[in-house]
């Protein structure tokens, strides 16, 4: 009974209740329902649901909203945190899996402070449904601040040769994709409800809901610009990455390529063949004990240096 209790709580405030469910167990919505028999059992199943799309249920006195909201997690650094909302005239219901921190914190300040409780459920349930709307999309220009910060800090290291940030880029196109694809659906359900929630309010609440609207737009067009910016950065990456590659490959191929005339020669010194200045033959001593050697390390120093003209006459060196 102690774990069910923490689990949902409820605030009532002139007439409106604002019921709070986190981590729902099935024994929680079958008590939801029996407060408000007009909720259909597949919404419960909805809620219970981590995959469900965000979508907006009409029905007669009330609607049920899925809205999807991004958490910060260590390893994967954003993930989908899933919220379900009941509204009706005289009452909101807030369910979710995850750990939405900016909604249980507005719902703790309403339990605790009753000006603040007054300031947000004294209007309407529609005005209500647009505060925690707005609250949750407000921590989500938090988080793409923290993204844009990490893409600053990105565009110094693309550029040093000597730091790999293939995996930085990779992480933060990640990060990027998960909140498009919840700004995406966001920007329609947001819209749809400017619209639907009016009828749970005697005040035009247009202009609130327009102003979720235009943060939620401002959120788009921003993770736009982060979207091809890392783009760039990510382009930009591989293409210093092949350079570098490149060079420490012609580098390479050089090296192997002037040591060719002295393998060619050692390969003829090191047969068992009477060659000009070998043991058989007898060594060549016209310039001391080191002639033949000395004539070995010409005859192969020669081409080299020749090939070594050549490959900055082209322009590779």
């Amino acid at each position: 009974m102690m774990e069910a209790q923490k689990r949902q709580d409820t605030i009532t405030n002139n007439g409106l209740d604002w019921t709070y469910i986190q981590r729902p167990a099935y024994v929680d919505l079958a008590t939801l329902g029996e407060r408000h028999p007009s909720f259909h059992k597949l919404n419960f199943e909805d809620c219970l649901s981590k995959i469900q799309l965000p979508k907006i249920d009409r029905y007669d006195d009330h609607m049920f909203i899925v809205l999807h909201f991004p958490t910060a997690d260590k390893e994967r650094g954003f993930v989908f945190s899933q919220l379900s909302v009941f509204i009706g005239a005289s009452f909101v219901v807030t369910v979710h899996q995850g750990d939405l921190k900016p909604l249980e914190e507005l719902f703790n300040m309403c339990k605790a402070d009753e000006k603040m409780r007054q300031a947000i459920m004294g209007k309407s349930s529609g005005y209500l449904l647009h505060k925690i709307i707005d609250t949750l999309v407000d921590d989500l220009l938090h988080l793409l601040m923290k993204v844009v910060g990490n893409i600053e800090d990105i565009e110094d290291l693309v550029f040093d040769e000597r730091i790999s940030v293939s995996r930085q880029i990779a992480l933060l196109r990640r990060e990027i994709t998960t909140l498009r694809r919840i700004v995406i659906h966001l920007r329609r359900i947001v819209v749809d409800l400017t619209r639907d929630v009016q009828r749970f309010s005697s005040e035009d609440l247009t202009p609130y809901y327009k102003d979720v609207q235009d943060h939620v737009e401002k959120v788009y067009e921003a993770l736009e610009e982060a979207k091809e910016t890392v783009e760039i950065y990510k382009d930009t990456d591989y293409v210093l990455s092949t350079e570098k590659t490149n060079k420490i490959l012609a580098v390479l191929t050089i090296i192997f390529t002037l040591s060719i005339p002295a393998a060619v020669v050692a390969a003829f010194y090191g047969m068992n063949v009477n060659i000009p200045g070998g043991i058989e033959t007898g060594p060549w001593t016209q310039l001391g004990p080191y002639t033949t050697f000395i004539f070995v390390i010409a005859i192969s120093a020669a081409p080299a240096g020749l090939m070594l003209l050549y490959f900055r006459k082209q322009g590779w060196l």
